[in-house]
């Protein structure tokens, strides 16, 4: 049955197969027999929602499980996908996250965990109204944030927030793989009604052979992070592999007690506010058939300006992650925001998302 599967999957992905559905695609016509037919595109089917964090007057966390068509080639632990979804008839809006299940084959099923974003369009909608069956668009696979292929005997998790996802994708890998080295994990939650995946740390903080287990909640007298604290939990921490995923907060608040080492690996979950003051210059956005727009340059990310312009740009995980916004700048500087490092170069690919201008700039969307 595989070579026959195998011949037809062939048949379906050929030339051939293409000219024939021009100009709809092989995919669309698949789509219409049966949702779960693909024979380039990776879509997926929603088979449970379970909520994780629940508290009165906050977004509400779930954990989403979805079973992809076989065109899925699986994960690495700490990657992520773009996901699409339309809602309510609109065109599709696709965001970024987080896979957080166990590293996974061709085909199997994977979960995406997130908060109910109250200014988001598509963490709601899954939250909050997807049901059981619900289909969905998904990118393959993407994102560096992994773990080796050889995994150190002592490794770090330090993550804060929803940025604990990642890091239990590679946790539970661990676990899975049955490794044999020490882990420590770090994680800060605003307090414990708060704290994701709370009974299956508890339980791995029990009986996790090897994994050390912290949390931290600095709202109700834990202490937030500091270099004396984490040298009290990881005596030559500057010495062993970390993976660090935050907020900018705790993004900055760790870096500088890895100055110097090469051992620090980082994943923002948000990135860093970018200040408004004072800016000189003007940001001309581009578009082919239509007039430029020119705004006075507010020192924002050039996609929060262009929005601020009224334009809607493309974009997905406003992260610098997934490369949906990417755009040509056509000259000025940009500023990382991420990194700091600032480029001139002329027509540029960039991240909007990540990019703040200084002076004058010009870019093409």
């Amino acid at each position: 049955m595989s070579i026959i599967a195998d011949a037809t999957t062939a048949v379906l992905r050929s030339r051939f197969a293409a000219a024939l559905a021009t100009p709809h695609g092989v995919d669309r016509y698949l789509e219409l027999v049966n949702p779960m037919w693909a024979a380039n595109e990776v879509r997926a089917r929603i088979v449970d929602i379970t909520r994780e964090v629940d508290v009165p007057g906050h977004p509400p966390v779930a954990t989403i499980t979805l079973q992809p068509t076989s065109t899925w080639r699986g994960h690495r632990a700490g990657q992520h996908v773009q996901l699409g979804v339309e809602v309510d008839g609109a065109r599709r809006t696709t965001r970024v996250f987080t896979v957080s299940s166990p590293e996974s084959k061709p085909g199997d099923r994977f979960t995406i965990t997130m908060r109910a974003n109250p200014d988001g369009v598509v963490s709601r909608y899954l939250v909050e109204r997807a049901t059981v069956g619900t289909m969905v668009h998904l990118s393959q696979a993407q994102g560096e944030f992994v773990l080796p292929d050889h995994v150190p005997d002592h490794i770090v998790f330090i993550t804060g927030g929803s940025g604990i996802t990642p890091a239990m994708s590679m946790l539970r890998s661990l676990q899975r793989r049955t490794h044999r080295g020490r882990i420590t994990f770090l994680h800060y939650a605003q307090s414990p009604e708060h704290q994701i995946f709370a009974a299956e740390l508890e339980e791995i903080r029990r009986s996790g052979y090897g994994i050390d287990v912290h949390l931290v909640y600095p709202e109700q007298g834990g202490r937030n992070f500091s270099a004396l604290e984490l040298e009290r939990i990881v005596p030559g921490y500057r010495d062993i592999d970390t993976w660090l995923c935050g907020p900018a907060g705790l993004v900055d608040a760790v870096r500088p007690a890895f100055e110097g080492s090469d051992k620090l690996h980082v994943e923002y979950f948000k990135p860093p506010a970018v200040s408004n003051g004072s800016a000189e210059g003007d940001v001309t956005f581009a578009r082919a058939g239509t007039p430029d727009v020119v705004a006075a340059n507010t020192g924002a990310t050039l996609l929060e300006q262009a929005e601020a312009a009224g334009l809607t740009p493309q974009f997905g995980c406003r992260m610098g992650i997934c490369f949906s916004c990417t755009a040509t700048k056509k000259e000025g500087t940009v500023r990382n925001v991420l990194t700091g490092e600032t480029s001139s170069l002329p027509d540029e690919d960039i991240r909007i998302c990540v990019s703040s201008p200084e002076g004058d700039c010009s870019v093409e969307l």
